[in-house]
C-alpha cells in the first residue's frame, strides 16, 4: 500500500479560523503533484505572523525585515555547496523530506488587497512559490525568474480547478 503525501500543517492560534487545513493540504498536494512527485513525500507548512517571518529572515538570511514566505529545504540545493552534501541524514523510510514553507498570513492578506484578489488565492500563490523553492527553483536570475513565474501560473490554474 502506498502512503499518501504527508503534509504537516501548523497554524498559529491567531489565524486558525482564517484558513482550513484541508484546503491548505489540497493546495500543497496539487503543487507537489504538478511537479510529478509521488506519494512518498513530506513537507511542513507553517502559517504565522510577520514578527516570526522577520525573525527567521534576520536569523537565516541576514535581512532584518518581514517577508511573505520563506522556505527551508532539507535537500541539497544545486550550486549551494552540494560538494559538502546535505546537512541532514537521509532517512531510511524512503520518504523524501522536502523541508518547510513558512507563510505570513497578515502579509498575504495585505498583498491580496493590493492585487485585488482573495486572500485565499494569495496564500495559494505563496504555497506554490515556497514549495518550488524547496524543490530547488529560484528567481535570482532573470531567466530563472521568468521560468519560475510561468510555472507558478500553471500550477495556480491547476489548483483553482481542484482546490479553490
Amino acid at each position: 500500500m502506498i502512503a499518501p503525501m504527508e503534509i504537516n500543517i501548523l497554524i498559529d492560534d491567531d489565524f486558525k479560523l482564517c484558513l482550513d487545513k484541508t484546503w491548505l493540504r489540497c493546495v500543497t498536494r496539487e503543487t507537489l503533484r504538478a511537479q510529478e512527485l509521488g506519494p512518498d513525500v513530506e513537507v511542513g507548512l507553517v502559517i504565522t505572523g510577520p514578527e516570526r517571518l522577520c525573525q527567521l529572515n534576520r536569523e537565516y538570511l541576514g535581512i532584518n525585515e518581514p517577508t511573505d514566505v520563506l522556505s527551508f529545504p532539507m535537500l541539497s540545493q544545486p550550486g549551494a555547496g552540494e560538494e559538502l552534501g546535505s546537512p541532514f541524514v537521509t532517512p531510511l523510510d524512503g520518504v523524501l523530506h522536502l523541508g518547510e514553507v513558512i507563510i505570513s498570513y497578515p502579509q498575504a492578506v495585505t498583498q491580496a488587497a493590493e492585487r485585488q484578489h482573495p486572500a485565499k488565492r494569495e496564500v495559494a500563490i505563496l504555497i506554490i512559490h515556497g514549495v518550488l523553492h524547496l524543490l530547488g527553483y529560484d528567481h535570482a536570475e532573470a531567466e530563472a525568474a521568468r521560468q519560475m513565474s510561468a510555472l507558478e501560473s500553471e500550477i495556480l490554474s491547476r489548483i483553482e480547478e481542484k482546490c479553490l
